[in-house]
This record gives structure tokens, sequence and C-alpha cells, in this order.
């Protein structure tokens, strides 16, 4: 069991962001600007309390749609990540003649460098928010099916596996049923940390001109407008680098105090 304290530790994580998706959703609908509109007043003011930014748009608004679009690849990509790292961990650990073939096709992507990887594939299918998605989450289960392959060989012959076995329940039922719900705890933890990681990386191949596409704001992208005005106006850059410092810190936040027991 997850002592209480991490569970208050959790819950103050989930209040964080609950919070910033919050303002992502509801700031924009009572403000009278759109975040890609040009023309604004340059520097921080009570009307734009974060100044605006080289073509005169408010860093606030750009920042928090740059917030919903990097929040919801986060949250794509995972899902995506799990579903196939789970899927091949559960036939992996349950299916003995699968093991192999699928663990080393695991171990051949793991061998692949990450970064390389994520940027082949980007630059062959070019810039695009679904293309963001896509590779990010094909590029990211391989820990996670490691992981459930682990959790299923280790309760695949325990006493109420093989009672569901005499039974004569078809494997489907017993992996869906039986095998799966043990998986819960640990693809939470992965995918709270991988929604970090999803983030991170977003940002970085937006910073490279490989992610999301201006005009739509992203941090990534947000990040690399500043370049050409990062010694005139430093807080071009601040203002993204913090929100995307913020997210990360509180996902890893409650993800370590998820691991807790």
């Amino acid at each position: 069991m997850i002592r209480l304290k991490s569970w208050q530790m959790v819950a103050l994580g989930l209040v964080i962001l609950w919070s910033l998706s919050w303002v992502v959703s509801m700031l924009p609908q009572v403000t009278q600007f759109d975040p890609n509109f040009t023309g604004l007043p340059t520097g921080p003011s009570l009307q734009h309390w974060l100044g605006t930014d080289e073509m005169g748009r408010d860093l606030l608004l750009r920042c928090i749609a740059g917030a919903k679009i990097s929040l919801g690849i986060g949250i794509l990509t995972v899902a995506l990540s799990l579903s196939i790292g789970a899927t091949v961990g559960l036939l992996a650990g349950f299916f003995g003649w699968l093991d192999a073939l699928l663990m080393r096709f695991t171990d051949v992507m793991l061998c692949i460098p990450g970064l390389f990887l994520i940027l082949t594939l980007q630059a062959l299918l070019g810039p695009s928010l679904w293309h963001v998605i896509l590779v990010l989450g094909v590029t990211g289960w391989m820990g996670i099916a490691r992981l459930v392959r682990a959790t299923v060989l280790s309760i695949k012959e325990r006493p109420f596996i093989l009672a569901a076995r005499a039974r004569g329940l078809p494997p489907y039922r017993i992996l869906w049923r039986h095998i799966f719900p043990h998986t819960f705890s640990p693809l939470i933890v992965c995918g709270i940390l991988g929604m970090a990681n999803a983030i991170l990386s977003e940002s970085a191949l937006s910073f490279l001109g490989l992610g999301v596409q201006p005009p739509q704001a992203s941090w990534g992208n947000l990040l690399e407008n500043s370049l050409s005005t990062m010694q005139t106006a430093p807080w071009l850059a601040i203002a993204p680098g913090l929100w995307i410092t913020g997210t990360v810190l509180t996902l890893h936040w409650i993800g370590d105090q998820l691991q807790k027991e």
C-alpha cells in the first residue's frame, strides 16, 4: 500500500495539473485576444502580463495555447505507447512461443538510439502534429513491454491462474480478466513518467523545426522563435521554459510518489 503521505503528494501534484488544464481550457474563453493575432504592443503590461512576442502576439496566451498542444501530445503519445507496450508484454509473457520473437524485436528497437530513431522517422514523415504523436508513440513502448512481460511472468503460474486454466477458460479471458488488472499499477506509473518524456521530446522536435509548425503554438516552437531575441527579450524564452520545467517536474513528482510503498 502507498503511504498516506505519498497519496497527499500525489493529490497535490494532480491538483497542480488540474489547475494547469483548467487555465488552458478556460482562460482563452474569457479573454478577448487571439493567441495568433498580431499587432499588439510589445512589453509586459497590466493587459498583457508577459508582454508580446517578436510579432506582437500576447505571450501568455501563446504559452496557454502551447500547453494545450503539448499536453495533448503527451496524453495521446502515452495512450499509444501503453497500448502497444501492454499488448506486446502480455502476449510475450503469457505465450512462450511468442516470447522469443517479440522480445528479440523489442531488443532490436532498444538498441537503436532513441533520439536518432525519432529524428529519422519525423524527417521521413514530415513535420506535423499527428506525425509527432505517431513517432513518439511507436518509439516509446519498449520499456513498457518489458515491464508488463515481467509482471505477467511473475503471476502466470500462481494458483488462481492455474485454477482458471483448469476451468477451461480461453487464453484471451485469462489475460483480460485475471492478468491484465495486475499490470495497472506499473502502467499508471509508466504512463505518468512517459507523458513527461513525451512533452520533452515534442518540445525538442518543435525546437528543431520537426514538430508543431507555426503559427500553431507549442512550447518547443515558442523556444525556437525566441532565439533571435534572446539578448534583447529573454522573457520570450524564460516563459515557455518555465512551463515545460514545471509540468515535467510535477509529472515526475507524481510518478515518484506512486512508486513509493
